[in-house]
């Protein structure tokens, strides 16, 4: 194993102090989960046999891909346990001569996830981003740790100052009897100049505050600040992305609000937004019918077929296209996730879009977060003026992992 660093060095020597919680957090690929699920899971296999222990991720991929994957991958591992990893019933088994203890993987997206945790008994959890778990879902996690010498992880990048989990655990970390160790990227020796730099040049903002320089800072004011008229727009699309790009079609259905569509074009590397479609019942004193949209939709699509990004919410809308034989994909709605995703893209100039898009360009420059919702320790935007950016964050939410790193 290469040198640890100071505050991995704790992680690893945690489970033999007298605290009954660990709590991580701070800037991205800082070393925190890799070190923490290797401790996590020594800690398991050394101290009890025949128990049930939980990894939790935001959702059971993202704990397959930050917690199990690398854990598959370390070769001391590999050489003293026989480790098996069930993707079918989410749990990793794993066995040292007469032990075997099972990991089960949750997810914890909304507030309805702590069902999922209900019934088990559990000797540990590692919850893995716990800053955009349910409280709901984190609380009954805690409440099923309840064999003897159990232990709580907790692992998570810098959200709103007032986030309930920084609030409850972080600032009152003694009264719980809990280690807390604040990380930045200086922390995790793998990481060499080049590629901090690149996780430098990968925020702005808000963001920039919290996953690069791991401040619990609040959001407030434009949200797409880092959007340049001159750097994020074009008037001819490049000729590599037109011949080379797949196209696509992103739709905000609205009936008294606008519906949006857009057509994007993108080559692998960059994301270029080449027209709209906008129509806005309130300003034209009438509704469309989803027949009507039907038809405009058609037109604005032309002969040349293509995969179409559609909210989950508009099932009317989805049904009229699926009738006309139009490829249809439900997309993702995560908020918080695009907007991150998105301004990723706008920062490192991966995202481009036509002058063209009046509708487009001028919701970029009033998008805005919603500043009563933050000082109750909530994070979201202001809906208004949002249409075409929600359709454009459907697109988003639909690349690869990375494209964002």
């Amino acid at each position: 194993m290469e040198t640890l660093s100071d505050k991995q060095a704790q992680i690893l020597a945690f489970p033999y102090t007298g605290y009954d919680a660990l709590i991580c957090d701070g800037a991205v690929r800082s070393g925190k989960t890799s070190v923490m699920a290797l401790s996590f899971f020594l800690w398991a296999m050394g101290h009890f046999n025949g128990c049930a222990f939980a990894f939790c991720g935001k959702s059971v991929g993202a704990a397959e891909r930050n917690i199990v994957t690398p854990l598959l991958a370390v070769r001391y591992l590999q050489k003293h346990f026989d480790v098996r990893y069930n993707r079918g019933d989410h749990v990793l088994i794993a066995r040292r001569g007469g032990r075997e203890n099972r990991f089960y993987l949750f997810g914890g997206r909304d507030e309805s996830s702590y069902t999922l945790i209900q019934g088990v008994t559990l000797a540990g959890v590692f919850l893995d981003e716990v800053a955009l778990m349910p409280r709901s879902f984190v609380e009954q996690a805690l409440a099923r740790c309840s064999v003897r010498g159990a232990k709580l992880w907790f692992n998570c990048n810098p959200e709103n100052p007032l986030h309930w989990f920084r609030q409850e655990w972080i600032l009152k970390a003694p009264e719980k009897n809990a280690l807390h160790l604040h990380f930045l990227m200086d922390d995790n020796p793998g990481l060499d100049d080049k590629t901090r730099a690149r996780y430098r040049s990968m925020y702005s903002g808000v963001f920039y505050e919290r996953y690069i320089l791991g401040r619990w800072v609040m959001s407030e004011g434009l949200i797409y600040d880092m959007f340049d008229h001159t750097e994020n727009v074009f008037r001819d699309i490049p000729p590599r992305v037109k011949a080379n790009g797949q196209r696509f079609i992103a739709c905000d259905y609205g009936t008294a609000n606008p519906c949006v569509f857009l057509e994007l074009y993108d080559d692998g590397e960059l994301v270029c937004v080449e027209r709209e479609y906008r129509w806005d019942s309130r300003r034209e004193h009438r509704q469309k019918t989803d027949r009507e949209y039907g038809d405009d939709f058609l037109a604005f699509m032309g002969k040349n077929d293509c995969a179409v990004l559609v909210d989950p919410s508009a099932a009317s809308f989805i049904a009229e296209l699926r009738l006309r034989g139009v490829y249809v994909v439900e997309a993702d709605n995560e908020v918080l996730d695009g907007i991150r995703r998105t301004g990723s893209l706008l920062h490192r100039r991966r995202l481009l879009i036509n002058e063209s898009c009046a509708g487009l360009l001028d919701e970029m420059g009033t998008y805005l977060w919603d500043e009563k919702a933050a000082l109750r320790g909530e994070e979201k935007p202001v809906k208004q003026n949002d249409h075409a950016l929600d359709a454009l964050r459907y697109y988003v939410n639909s690349l690869p992992d990375w494209r964002f790193e």
